[in-house]
């Protein structure tokens, strides 16, 4: 059931824990405020879908907390996940009417939505907005190449990794803190999810969490906690360098 955001939770936009990394990033203050006026929270619970594939998409957005699944659907009722959504990552196609994939709550989310049309219209008004979701579109290219790497090219053990430095540069980004002391953070994903998303199986993705932890790359704690002592090693276990590129 779709809940709106309780009203201590909502957030001006200079107030917002997105706000350097969001489609609203290179706003100014009038800017913002045009945002505000077609702006709106909504909550999704875990296992919620946001929208279905083919459904006729009614806004766009921006995930503030929380993280969703990108999947789609085949004419046999197998399911492939193509994508992560994290916090700060835009929702949605300005001038497509329809969503091209399922949108998929894995945890408790949060999003600040835009009305669609009103979004488009201020898109042609505001260059800023404009440039910046080029910029992020830009850069979920570059993703997607790279984890056509990931997924094709690469061990078990590098896979975990290179999954396990992705969430940990992206969470320390959000927190403005860099990853030279080690970086510690919530896994958003189910060890199932992981296994889908990474295409291995359960037990692969299992054994080897166990042998990170094992040989000291990261240490686990409750049911979701990491922390990597040196993040540079966890990069060498997925064979990339300490910028985060391929070794």
């Amino acid at each position: 059931m779709l809940k709106t955001l309780s009203h201590d939770l909502s957030l001006q936009c200079g107030d917002c824990p997105i706000r350097h990394r969001a489609v609203c990033a290179r706003c100014d203050t009038d800017e913002l405020q045009l945002l505000e006026d077609i702006k709106y929270y909504r909550s999704y619970e875990a296992g919620q879908t946001l929208v279905w594939s083919g459904d006729r998409m009614e806004f766009v957005g921006s995930v503030v907390t929380g993280i969703a699944t990108l999947t789609q659907t085949m004419e046999d009722g197998r399911t492939q996940m193509v994508g992560l959504l994290l916090p700060s990552d835009f929702v949605g196609r300005p001038g497509r009417e329809t969503a091209a994939y399922n949108v998929v709550a894995t945890t408790d989310m949060v999003m600040c939505c835009f009305r669609k049309k009103p979004f488009e219209t201020l898109m042609t008004r505001t260059p800023h907005i404009a440039h910046r979701l080029l910029e992020m579109t830009l850069d979920e290219l570059d993703a997607a190449r790279e984890w056509m790497l990931v997924l094709g090219r690469k061990t078990a053990r590098e896979k975990i990794a290179s999954l396990l430095s992705i969430l940990g540069r992206r969470d320390a980004a959000l927190r403005l803190t860099g990853t030279g002391d080690g970086a510690s953070f919530e896994l958003p994903l189910t060890r199932e999810a992981m296994a889908d998303y990474l295409g291995l199986t359960l037990e692969t993705v299992s054994r080897q969490v166990s042998a990170l932890k094992r040989d000291g790359v990261i240490v686990l704690s409750g049911k979701r906690g990491v922390t990597v002592p040196d993040f540079n090693r966890l990069l060498g276990e997925a064979g990339e360098d300490s910028d985060g590129r391929l070794a």
